[in-house]
């Protein structure tokens, strides 16, 4: 039976074990849309309410499943839409193939309609592979390229189809000069260093009597070595922020996120330790690092462009995480002295009383420490935890206990607003008998959370668990950039930029058949993650929470104090109520 291109396309991708779909319809993919209607008992579409959204689900698809996450726009508007979430892929290493269509061949470079120059808008968010495709018999090594270089580079690709070309009949390319003839399948490499470099990084870990590890997303599939490991050292373990749920959080010498979501006693490892040994992360803020010259360090990562960019490393082991140190551990011997390792512990179990004192500490009406705080008591075994941009994090990264088997993510190398709520929609495409929370502020659920609500209420019945909580802290404020001008730059509030919309979120999500569930008194908020976590159906759980609870940072260094002080000085209008808060919280 004869195919068209788009036909081909949908079968070929199938091949490469793509089973699912995140888009929106237009006329410049309607070939693409009649060939998933015929396939559609094999290949599922997932319709979203703008395409940033299913890039941002394409992206969490590849984060929860280690899968290939595929995203489909029309041409014009619909590829530019796609930009955002894209970037969020590249910047954390996912691999996303983006189907985006385009004006017929005849039109282009006549000033069409919705005639975008896609190859050049996406040159450098799929930098690594985004080519048109000009007749049928490209097809097949286009879709085969991107599939392989996404996976293998771990990168966005690209494919552009024009829609004319969408409908022309299937070719097999011939067996002729200047045709390319490709196959499927990826088998990604077994990657460890060379023998003398896990010699030398093991005489530096054995050398060090305060050792400290830093982990990142690379770990996330080498929970069990990062533990051995930290054990035959001695060594405590912080966490970048994509690294959440590479090691548990209710181990002893795990000190938690590291920077400035991050914990003091991540922070004060890193200021006293003699070694750092950092694992498959790319974290950013060197000042949260030891100071150059203090340490000797280690750094693992399977991609050698991220190597000593942060700190300079006496030795860079290019390796997949669990491999490179299922090969370090055996060189590597059990240190008998654990006074570093008591040290750590103790830093950590006052850290964890004074985040419970901070939690519970009264606001004006809930302190948002206490939403998280009270959660993460209550987590579901084998939960998927996303959160959004903004001060949500702050508490995410460091409120919540994750646990071994739990999955969590968020926007980290871009720390975009918006990724929350579509994350958690893809985390339940994937793991449909798993439940997923998703942590966002009001700022991003207005940007863009809310219209992916009405996907939930679309979906959500096939879910085997209907378990799916998005918890909305309502405090009309802008809350982390509120707190950064404050802090960073010295100025006060500026309500003209600051000040978000009031609205009802819980009745919104009673409004589409969804569960609402509004708190504003905070002897009530245990109870209402209860019913939440366990309801018939997704839940949107509205807490009315108090902007002027700071997120302090590990460190207060003095310009940040300075910058405090002006901020008050120059009349923010909520100083009285902030530095109350602050107050307490420092006492606390």
């Amino acid at each position: 039976m004869s195919q068209n291109v788009s036909d081909f396309l949908l079968r070929r991708l199938m091949e490469w074990g793509v089973r699912r779909i995140f888009g929106y319809p237009g006329d410049g993919i309607n070939g693409i849309m009649g060939a998933l209607n015929r396939k559609s008992q094999e290949l599922d579409f997932v319709q979203v309410r703008h395409e940033e959204m299913a890039a941002f689900m394409a992206c969490a698809h590849a984060k929860f499943t280690g899968e290939v996450g595929v995203c489909l726009a029309t041409s014009g508007p619909g590829a530019i839409h796609l930009l955002n979430g894209l970037y969020d892929a590249k910047l954390d290493h996912q691999p996303v193939v983006a189907i985006v269509g385009q004006q017929k061949r005849a039109a282009l470079g006549g000033n069409y309609q919705q005639e975008i120059d896609l190859i050049s808008l996406f040159r450098d968010v799929a930098h690594e592979y985004v080519h048109m495709v000009t007749t049928p018999m490209q097809m097949r090594h286009i879709v085969d390229r991107a599939m392989r270089i996404a996976q293998a580079e771990r990168s966005v690709c690209c494919i552009i189809i024009p829609n004319d070309i969408q409908e022309m009949e299937a070719e097999k390319p011939g067996r002729e000069h200047g045709t390319a003839h490709s196959g499927t399948g990826y088998e990604a490499p077994r990657i460890v260093p060379k023998a003398e470099d896990l010699r030398h990084a093991a005489d530096i870990l054995n050398a060090g009597s305060k050792v400290a590890m830093l982990v990142g997303a690379g770990a996330l599939n080498a929970t069990r070595q990062v533990l051995e490991v930290a054990d035959l050292l001695g060594a405590g373990i912080a966490k970048a922020l994509l690294g959440k749920a590479a090691v548990p959080d209710e181990l002893p010498y795990v000190t938690g996120s590291i920077g400035l979501l991050g914990t003091e006693p991540s922070y004060d490892m890193m200021m006293e330790c003699d070694t750092l040994l950092m694992v498959g992360s790319s974290f950013p803020y060197s000042e949260f690092l030891p100071e150059e010259g203090q340490a000797r360090g280690v750094q693992i990562d399977i991609n050698g462009r991220m190597m000593s960019i942060r700190y300079p490393m006496e030795v860079n082991l290019v390796g997949d995480a669990a491999e490179t140190l299922n090969q370090l551990i055996p060189l590597l011997k059990r240190k008998e002295n654990r006074r570093w390792r008591s040290d750590i512990e103790e830093y950590v179990r006052h850290w964890w009383k004074t985040m419970e004192a901070r939690a519970m500490e009264p606001a004006n009406p809930i302190n948002p420490q206490r939403v998280f705080w009270e959660l993460s008591q209550r987590l579901p075994d084998n939960c998927i935890l996303t959160c959004d941009s903004g001060s949500s994090a702050n508490w995410y990264a460091r409120d919540l206990k994750t646990r071994q088997g739990m999955m969590a993510s968020l926007s980290g190398g871009l720390a975009t607003m918006g990724p929350g709520v579509p994350y958690a929609i893809a985390a339940k495409f994937a793991h449909p008998d798993r439940t997923a929370i998703a942590m966002v502020g009001d700022g991003a659920m207005q940007m863009n959370g809310m219209n992916e609500l009405i996907t939930i209420g679309k979906y959500w019945q096939r879910w085997s668990n209907p378990n799916l909580v998005v918890m909305v802290l309502n405090n009309r404020d802008l809350n982390q950039v509120t707190w950064e001008q404050r802090a960073m730059e010295g100025d006060p509030k500026f309500p003209a930029s600051q000040d978000v919309p009031n609205f009802p979120y819980a009745s919104y999500a009673e409004l589409i058949g969804l569960r609402g569930l509004r708190v504003d008194e905070p002897e009530k908020i245990g109870a209402a993650w209860d019913y939440a976590i366990h309801a018939d159906r997704p839940v949107v759980l509205e807490v009315i929470s108090d902007p002027d609870v700071p997120p302090l940072p590990p460190h207060i260094t003095f310009k940040q104090a300075r910058a405090y002080a002006s901020a008050m000085l120059h009349g923010d209008p909520d100083s009285a109520g902030i530095i109350r808060q602050s107050i307490k919280q420092i006492f606390a």
